[in-house]
């Protein structure tokens, strides 16, 4: 009988990553400014529906001999690679493409000026924190919701993986 390696969790961050990446690299150079480099909600998906779908082939791969927290940990061990792979990307990206930050920053403007509330000043302060911080809350807002949809990925994979845990009184072959 032939054993089944299970794909480890680096492996299967790095091929969500893959697809966050390309997704959100076509998002943008389609898109420009208005879709900016997270690509929206469908990134989200994504990282959602590739932790799913890589806890249950770990799973299977090892017979559904892990429990709840073997599950867990595996899709949010997955899911710190693709935060890790994504912020580099958005490094590279604001040396490859510095004209991004422009497009967003017009958009923001312009979708300041839209509202009847806010006073030129107003729009000229947010502009300039804006300018200022741009990186960090791009790349902050991007750990923060892609930890948090990693969570719910593996929360949801481990809930919905089949638990087979091997009894810990059973005599092991060595």
């Amino acid at each position: 009988m032939e054993e089944k390696k299970p794909l480890s969790h680096i492996v299967a961050g790095l091929l969500i990553s893959v697809a966050v990446i390309l997704f959100s690299t076509v998002m943008t150079v389609a898109g420009g400014a208005n879709a900016g480099p997270n690509g929206g909600w469908i990134s989200y998906l994504i990282i959602i529906f590739g932790i799913i779908f890589f806890v249950q082939r770990y799973g299977k791969a090892i017979d559904y001999r892990a429990t709840f927290g073997d599950y867990f940990s595996y899709g949010f061990k997955a899911s710190m690679i693709v935060v890790l792979m994504f912020v580099l990307f958005l490094t590279i990206l604001s040396f490859v493409m510095p004209e991004i930050k422009q497009k967003v920053l017009e958009a923001t403007r312009l979708e300041l000026e839209k509202q009847r509330n806010v006073t030129d000043r107003d729009i000229d302060n947010v502009m300039q924190m804006t300018n200022k911080y741009f990186w960090v809350v791009m790349i902050g807002t991007s750990v923060f919701f892609f930890c948090l949809i990693g969570a719910v990925g593996s929360l949801i994979g481990a809930a919905i993986t089949k638990k087979l845990p091997k009894n810990p009184f059973e005599p092991t072959s060595l």
